[in-house]
């Protein structure tokens, strides 16, 4: 494995340890500040811009008691400065005393700026069974 495959890799899997931890610092460590960041969680409209991204998280993170998410890698690419990792999440979590379990394939597209992967895309859909 490329060391620019590993370390997207590992900035892919920054991004589902914070979501996990519920951690918005960590959260912002991993996205891309920029206006021209995106986000679209499972069955919700396009985030722009870091503030209304930033935002979200912290809603998801205040309404969710627990978390766990495993990923299925389903492919990845690195090109110059751009990269993406196509996967399923296997989720489940625990909101308001409900359990659930569900699954999103997602597109995660990262950008290295300065040397580091940073997460400028996020686009979640819903499996549905």
């Amino acid at each position: 494995m490329s060391e620019e495959r590993s370390e997207l890799l590992a900035a892919n899997e920054a991004f589902y340890r914070a979501f996990e931890k519920k951690n918005i610092e960590a959260m912002t460590a991993v996205w891309s500040q920029g206006t021209g960041s995106l986000c679209i969680h499972p069955g919700r409209d396009v985030l722009r811009g870091w503030k209304d991204i930033r935002s979200s998280w912290e809603m998801i993170f205040k309404n969710t008691n627990y978390i766990e998410i495993e990923t299925d890698i389903i492919a990845t690419e690195v090109r110059d400065n751009l990269a993406y990792v196509v996967l399923v999440e296997n989720v489940f979590q625990v909101m308001g005393g409900r359990r659930v379990k569900g699954q999103s394939m997602a597109t995660n597209i990262f950008e290295r700026m300065a040397g580091k992967w940073y997460l400028v895309n996020h686009h979640g859909s819903p499996v549905m069974r």
